[in-house]
């Protein structure tokens, strides 16, 4: 006689206790990454090198241009990792509850002395869901939340970018193949407070370079040696934004510290049931 039985990775996953397997990156997922990460770098760092007669007040008006190169982008990443993991449209079905979840989170907040809870789902999320989806969850829960609150403007598309990059370096941290321990809440919880201090420090960036006139010490001037730049760079940092990134930075922690543990294993119990792994074969034995 013969019995259906699960084959291949299933098996192996109920032997190591149901844990998900991790998404790795593959060649296509890394091209489309690097793109669109490179594009970004380019965004938010060109008014550094840029000579003193370049207009950059302009640099407002490239918004809706990242904008449109971003979408189709982020697709992009979607379908290579799709066709390097094989996941399926319940993955991407995933993608859409949680980018929801992420938008709904962010309101709570309201910004205000940077309380910003969505950064520690994008956290936990982009660990469980691998880089690719990180990434594309992080942009996309940005977005959602613009529209949510009414944050559209020239900002959003350099928010899309820094918040997938969050996530993606989430999906990144060493340990994911390995089974979750102890030592995992502490790991997201340390990366969230060093990546919430780094959206704020990259989104700085975007805005200084638009905000000449200030005082002398923490202005930009075009066409100075980027040394000269970096340092008052740094000084409007400390002087601005620091109050706001770094109780972000310990919001995300502590939720992370908190809540990391059943979260982690609710999302990768929703994973595994909406197929994250290869498909169910059967095999007579």
């Amino acid at each position: 006689m013969s019995r259906a039985a699960l084959s291949g990775p299933h098996r192996a996953a109920r032997e190591r206790g149901g844990r998900t397997k991790a998404i790795r990156l593959g060649p296509r997922s890394v091209a489309a990454l690097a793109l669109v990460s490179a594009i970004g770098v380019i965004a938010f760092g060109w008014p550094l090198f840029a000579p003193g007669d370049s207009g950059i007040t302009t640099h407002a008006a490239d918004a809706p241009w990242l904008f449109a190169a971003l979408l189709p982008l982020l697709l992009a990443v979607v379908v290579a990792t799709i066709a390097d993991t094989g996941l399926d449209a319940k993955a991407v079905a995933m993608l859409g509850v949680l980018a929801a979840a992420g938008a709904a989170l962010r309101p709570l907040g309201a910004g205000t002395a940077g309380i910003e809870p969505m950064f520690f789902l994008m956290v936990l999320s982009g660990r469980v869901l691998g880089p690719g989806f990180g990434f594309v969850l992080g942009a996309v829960s940005m977005f959602a939340s613009a529209l949510l609150t009414g944050g559209v403007g020239p900002w959003m598309p350099f928010q899309m970018l820094a918040m997938g990059w969050v996530a993606m370096g989430a999906g990144l941290l060493p340990g994911a193949a390995q089974p979750p321990g102890r030592a995992e809440p502490l790991l997201l919880a340390g990366y969230g407070a060093v990546a919430s201090v780094a959206y704020g420090t990259v989104m700085n960036l975007q805005g200084w370079t638009l905000m000449q006139g200030m005082a002398s010490g923490i202005s930009y001037v075009p066409g100075d040696p980027l040394g000269d730049n970096l340092a008052r760079f740094v000084a409007y940092c400390l002087a601005t934004s620091l109050g706001w990134d770094l109780p972000r930075a310990v919001v995300t922690m502590v939720l992370t510290l908190t809540l990391g543990t059943p979260i982690l294993k609710a999302l990768r119990r929703a994973t595994r049931r909406a197929a994250f792994e290869a498909p169910v074969a059967f095999e007579d034995s």
